[in-house]
């Protein structure tokens, strides 16, 4: 069907952006947070660094762009990012008109490759060379940023980021400081976390004094075995 409205334009017919997604991937690695950054290397900003992102083709879904930008660019599959925001300032791309819808994930850093992963300091990504990350792409990462810290205000560990099925309260208010950014209040912190976690029967091993208590999310089943 060839549609066109009452001055006889079709869609084609108006002056249209390009689309694009971009995706900031944050982990913790060396008890810091860090972010999934890559190198440049032919094309339009050579040589700088960025969030994986690409335009979106024709007729792909843009969750399906986000996934093909992790493998393509940084080599990494079997991510399920979720959408940030539109990042839409006319001027945010020199090339022409380019609309950024943003996505999001939190992940185990034994996910992601170590080489690509770089510190995240007050919501700015560390680069090697010392410069900031191209298009606005810093700004992407500061609302990524937001958004992780909003996950980890009131739940305990909701991304599964501690290696351990089970761990102490010690493991995991250093998880939350790091993801926050912040320190927190011993007591404060196990009171907000208790009604998230289970006790479980055993101890800490290979600490200083007396064995701490380990703990669960109550969201992840108990797979202990049971008498026989």
């Amino acid at each position: 069907m060839d549609w066109r409205d009452d001055s006889g334009r079709s869609l084609a017919d108006w002056p249209r952006p390009s689309v694009a997604v971009d995706v900031a991937l944050l982990t913790v690695r060396d008890q810091r947070l860090a972010a999934l950054v890559h190198r440049r290397t032919s094309g339009y900003a050579a040589g700088s660094w960025s969030l994986p992102g690409t335009f979106v083709h024709e007729h792909e879904r843009l969750a399906d762009a986000a996934l093909r930008a992790l493998r393509d660019k940084a080599g990494v599959t079997g991510q399920h990012p979720e959408q940030l925001g539109v990042f839409d300032d006319p001027h945010r791309d020199a090339r022409g008109r380019v609309l950024s819808v943003a996505h999001v994930d939190l992940v185990p850093a034994d996910r992601l490759p170590d080489a690509l992963l770089v510190p995240v300091v007050d919501g700015r990504a560390e680069l090697p060379d010392g410069t900031d990350l191209a298009f606005d792409h810093a700004q992407i990462l500061r609302r990524a940023v937001d958004w992780a810290r909003a996950l980890y205000r009131d739940r305990p560990d909701p991304r599964g980021l501690l290696a351990a099925v089970e761990f102490t309260l010690l493991d995991l208010l250093r998880l939350h400081e790091t993801v926050l950014g912040t320190d927190l209040q011993k007591d404060t912190f196990r009171r907000r976390m208790l009604p998230g976690l289970v006790e479980t029967p055993a101890r800490s091993r290979g600490s200083v004094g007396k064995p701490a208590r380990l703990f669960r999310r109550a969201d992840v089943p108990d797979l202990t075995p049971g008498p026989e």
